[in-house]
């Protein structure tokens, strides 16, 4: 899949969005190398955008702290601690919340387990809706507080200030192109790609996996 990004970015730019901090992604594009993470994009945005770059230069960091405050974030943060320590799981692993710069991340598993968890994990929660009851439980409790919740990657649930979702990154360059083509898994309502699959900045288009991504981008190359 690097091999074919990088032939492709020789065609088009390229930018990746993710949920994840920084240091997550490095380690899932690049082995842990965040040189070669910023060298293979023309922008990489983490945390929805809250933390970005083009090439290796910064954009602003935003804060959720300073977006809500404290007192209503350790609110949240001590009711989705009761709230999972409830959930009966196949395991339990640690780091259950995860404070990054723009969201919060919830995880019932925690983010600690191993890959072989994470993927037991997700069969558990397709058929269980783990979290998309948590979700569902967090938007009635602090919705009001000007917070989104998305189900995001395999195993959490994020939590964001409304607005800050996938589509704030497109601020950085979104006048700098005519059209700008999204591919993403999570393209449902209520999945963390769905604002940005769905706003009309973007060409929105639902991949399953590497390959059926590496197909869909193909086809859109065929139009340059």
């Amino acid at each position: 899949m690097r091999e074919f990004l990088i032939e492709a970015r020789k065609r088009v730019p390229l930018a990746v969005v993710g949920g994840s901090d920084f240091n997550k992604i490095a380690e899932q594009l690049a082995g842990h190398d965040k040189e070669l993470l910023l060298s293979s994009f023309d922008y990489v945005f983490s945390e929805n955008g809250l933390l970005g770059f083009k090439g290796t230069e910064p954009f602003p960091v935003q804060s959720i702290q300073k977006a809500i405050g404290d007192a209503k974030l350790q609110e949240l943060i001590n009711f989705a601690l009761r709230y999972m320590s409830d959930i009966q799981l196949p395991v339990k692993r640690g780091n259950f919340v995860e404070f990054r710069n723009g969201m919060i991340n919830l995880s019932p598993i925690g983010r600690s387990c191993s890959q072989e968890e994470r993927n037991e994990f997700v069969v558990f929660d397709t058929e269980h809706g783990i979290r998309q009851k948590f979700a569902e439980e967090l938007r009635k409790k602090f919705g009001h507080y000007g917070l989104q919740f998305a189900i995001g990657g395999q195993i959490s649930v994020d939590v964001f200030p409304t607005g800050w979702d996938k589509t704030f990154c497109l601020q950085y360059f979104e006048n700098d192109f005519d059209k700008i083509h999204f591919f993403g898994d999570r393209t449902a309502p209520g999945g963390n790609d769905h604002e940005i699959f769905a706003d009309e900045r973007t060409i929105g288009h639902t991949v399953d996996g590497p390959e059926d991504t590496r197909k869909q981008v193909e086809e859109v190359l065929k139009d340059h």
